[in-house]
């Protein structure tokens, strides 16, 4: 079985590749393309962003040590392709902090004919660019110890042992805005570097914590995670931090997100929805014996099953606004763009392989 995976993986990783752009009209050489629509609007554009690029390499990277050799070369040669874009993804002044879109100049809705042109729509530098980035580049600690004092500067004090939660957005004019899987991803890169817990992260893992035991994962999820915005989605960032890390601020969510994974799985037709829900167990309960109900063979052609049915990553275009009727309207799909990237839907199916290697 091992034997047969490895093969699966393989020619998935290759396929991984190929999709990755060699340079052309919408996407840079190293990027991988993706697309940003609205099923609603009619509406479909090219989509430049960093976003999808640093998500798949960092999930190669974290399958790469169970992988074949020529997969490993592989991963090594999109990696080196991928991070020559990051400069131009990098705070505008110099900083050390990243942003969704091109910032020097912004490139804010790449390829559109109107959002790109409003200074409204500009986004600033954000915590889930920047650790993904961090994540799949050789920062030293160093750097990462600026991070966190720079993340400190962005949160809302909500007086827990005098802390506060850091914010997505590192910009001054943007509201307090706080997404558990973004705030998975930062805490995942401070505990890869070992740093000591201050009073910032363990407001943050109070936070996290209430999110699931207060099922508020379950009941509101946009509001508690407004760029993904979907239970499994959220159970599958929690999943990556708590499958790599012993946070014993954490502990008591591991049940509760086992239990409902096994819950929607009995209920979830979906080959790519299964795929991460599965390896949401399998990070969460590594002495789990699964019953797969999703052949290899589906899990290499789920693109083509499941094409227009998932969607990972979403803008709310109007959740910013502290307008509370215009937030009212938020959570609708009408005012929402989702992004869709078929490399990265391939990459989540390799991470669920490696899962039993």
């Amino acid at each position: 079985m091992a034997n047969e995976q490895n093969l699966d993986i393989d020619a998935l990783i290759e396929r991984i590749a190929s999709y990755q752009s060699r340079g052309d009209a919408f996407f840079p050489d190293g990027i991988f393309p993706s697309y940003r629509h609205n099923k609603y609007l009619f509406y479909r554009r090219p989509d430049t962003n960093i976003f999808y690029t640093a998500t798949i390499v960092f999930i190669l990277n974290q399958v790469k040590g169970k992988v074949s050799a020529k997969s490993q070369q592989i991963i090594e040669h999109i990696t080196e392709k991928a991070n020559k874009n990051y400069p131009d993804f990098q705070n505008k002044d110099g900083l050390k902090t990243y942003n969704f879109w091109k910032t020097k100049p912004s490139k804010h809705f790449p390829n559109g004919r109107i959002f790109q042109h409003l200074d409204h729509f500009r986004i600033p530098d954000d915590i889930d660019d920047t650790a993904l980035v961090y994540l799949t580049l050789p920062y030293p600690t160093e750097d990462v110890l600026w991070l966190k004092e720079k993340v400190k500067l962005h949160c809302s004090p909500l007086g827990v042992r005098g802390g506060g939660i850091y914010s997505t957005w590192f910009g001054k004019n943007m509201p307090i805005e706080h997404d558990v899987c973004a705030l998975c991803n930062l805490m995942y890169l401070f505990e890869k570097h070992q740093l000591p817990h201050n009073e910032y992260d363990e407001a943050v893992f109070v936070f996290l914590r209430e999110v699931i035991l207060d099922e508020k994962y379950i009941t509101n999820a946009f509001k508690v995670a407004h760029n993904y915005a979907t239970t499994l989605l959220i159970i599958y960032h929690y999943a990556r931090l708590l499958g790599d890390f012993n946070i014993p601020q954490l502990e008591v969510c591991r049940e509760n997100l086992i239990s409902k994974i096994k819950q929607l799985l009995d209920n979830e037709s979906n080959t790519m929805y299964r795929t991460i829900l599965e390896t949401s167990l399998l990070k969460l309960d590594k002495n789990n014996v699964l019953k797969i109900s999703t052949q290899n063979s589906e899990l290499r052609t789920a693109r083509r099953t499941v094409q227009n049915s998932f969607t990972y990553f979403i803008a709310g275009l109007l959740s910013s606004y502290k307008n509370p009727i215009l937030y009212f309207f938020a959570p609708f799909k009408i005012t929402q763009m989702e992004w869709e990237c078929e490399a990265h839907e391939l990459a989540l199916i390799v991470e669920r392989l490696s899962c039993l290697l």
